[in-house]
């Protein structure tokens, strides 16, 4: 099977988004279980952004020797010259050149011409792989990029020395069969050449950075970058968690494979939001609180009978510990059955009857029904029922 790199950037797109700085030690602790997690490649940062930015890459290459660490870096001599001491500590660096090829970018951001951004991205690969065995260029706003010309780019990248093409969705604009379309423009003009690995890189402005990633791979990408979480600038980036665990579940589909240690997922995911102290949506998918949680009644019964009725993967598979049957007003009889069996209750079903009914009469007045809460009532119904009953089988004063 191919298999599909995966390019983590956590901790350098994800972390320019609003609210999810880091320090170095972060970054670090960070890097650690991106490392457990076994991405194929963490970005650290942007070293010209700050002296503080170039010292935390540098720090993560010192400290994290088993993962290729990339930088990032525009292309200007200044930008490239300070990526290139900040991975100098790295076993195995990477140099990721990038710049604006959209007419859109060019002309009003950048204020140059098309032969002008040809040269600046020839002449700056060429000085990066003076210094780095492994450069990588972007194409920033690719998907807006007239096709002729992004060809006409990635063989000028290509013919100066990058050996991994990056064409991302900057923007969130693209939809799927564009997406992939685009990548299949570039490979036919590059002829598959050997040893040029394809990237993407989605933003999910329209919500479909997943759904772009996965159709770029269908159309031969064989690299992902991604973050933790799926954040990142505005709505953020594909969610790794979700690719690879999509690639996983559909293997036959695909027809590809990751190295990433998916029981890794949620301990990383977890670890992430305990550094930012941004939590993640209930309902985000594969390590959001409700993603292994059962509320409904009818759903419940069919997770006791077979998980498989209502979980396409194990929740153990991703790292959850367990997967939760919430007690609510959706919730049926089976499902609180075994919750009392769990917090010590084993409940006759005149027992079950009361206590279900007191619970759901509670669940109306409340959004959900606490473990404690199930506790009290059971307790009160139970005892209730043993003194009745004491007083029944005590002979008569």
């Amino acid at each position: 099977m191919d298999a599909v790199r995966i390019f983590d950037t956590t901790l350098r797109d994800g972390e320019q988004s609003p609210g999810f700085s880091m320090n170095t030690e972060e970054k670090i602790r960070l890097a650690r279980q991106l490392a457990a997690l076994n991405v194929d490649v963490i970005e650290a940062g942007f070293p010209i952004a700050s002296r503080g930015d170039l010292e935390a890459v540098r720090k993560v290459a010192q400290e994290v020797r088993n993962v290729p660490i990339a930088a990032l870096a525009r292309a200007r001599k200044e930008d490239v010259g300070a990526a290139i001491e900040a991975l100098k500590p790295a076993a195995a660096p990477r140099l990721h050149i990038f710049l604006a090829t959209s007419d859109l970018h060019l002309r009003v951001k950048l204020k140059m011409t098309r032969e002008q951004a040809l040269e600046a991205i020839g002449s700056m690969i060429r000085y990066g792989r003076q210094h780095v065995g492994e450069v990588e260029f972007s194409a920033e706003d690719a998907g807006r990029t007239d096709i002729d010309f992004l060809c006409q780019v990635c063989r000028v990248a290509v013919d100066a020395g990058a050996t991994v093409l990056n064409l991302p969705d900057t923007v969130g604009y693209a939809v799927p069969e564009e997406y992939a379309a685009m990548f299949t423009r570039v490979r036919e003009h590059l002829g598959d050449a050997q040893g040029i690995t394809l990237s993407a890189h989605c933003h999910d402005d329209l919500g479909m950075a997943v759904a772009n990633s996965l159709a770029a791979i269908r159309a031969g990408v064989r690299q992902i970058e991604c973050t933790i979480n799926g954040i990142g600038e505005r709505a953020g980036n594909a969610s790794l968690e979700e690719v690879v665990v999509a690639l996983a579940v559909r293997k036959d589909s695909f027809g590809v494979t990751t190295g990433i240690r998916l029981e890794e997922l949620f301990p990383t995911s977890r670890m992430l939001t305990e550094i930012t102290g941004a939590q993640v949506a209930p309902n985000k998918a594969i390590v959001g609180a409700n993603a292994f949680a059962h509320e409904a009644g009818i759903h419940q019964d069919g997770i006791i009978k077979n998980p498989l009725t209502y979980e396409i993967i194990m929740p153990q598979t991703v790292g959850v510990p367990a997967r939760s049957l919430v007690l609510g007003k959706h919730s049926g009889r089976n499902a609180l059955r075994l919750t009392l069996r769990d917090l010590g209750y084993e409940a006759s079903d005149t027992e079950l009857a009361e206590v279900y009914s007191r619970v759901t009469a509670l669940a109306d007045q409340a959004k959900q029904v606490r473990p404690r809460d199930i506790l009290a009532i059971a307790h009160e119904v139970i005892r209730r029922r043993s003194t009745a009953m004491a007083a029944e089988s005590s002979p008569a004063a």
